[in-house]
């Protein structure tokens, strides 16, 4: 079999084994590495509330979730685009 990436798509470098993680979308144990990461910010208080709650001059607290993606998932929403292979090699 040809190899695609140097890598093996992973951003390993000297070191022996990696954490995983589950995937968000399908559960799957990923290497955290290889794995897609995106951070989200969501507002504890309701969409509705939060313009009364600024016009007042409150401060409204946000919440940071951390998604973590498999390779498969991340291109099935969308998150990662597939490239051609000179674009890969480009960066």
């Amino acid at each position: 079999m040809p190899k695609k990436r140097k890598s093996g798509g992973r951003t390993k470098g000297k070191k022996g084994g990696s954490v995983t993680v589950q995937c968000t979308k399908c559960g799957r144990n990923v290497p955290i590495d290889k794995a897609k990461k995106r951070t989200r910010q969501t507002s504890v208080v309701d969409p509705k509330m939060i313009k009364e709650l600024r016009a007042q001059g409150s401060i409204i607290p946000r919440r940071t979730t951390i998604e973590y993606f498999c390779v498969k998932c991340a291109v099935h929403y969308r998150i990662v685009k597939i490239r051609s292979k000179s674009s890969r090699k480009s960066e």
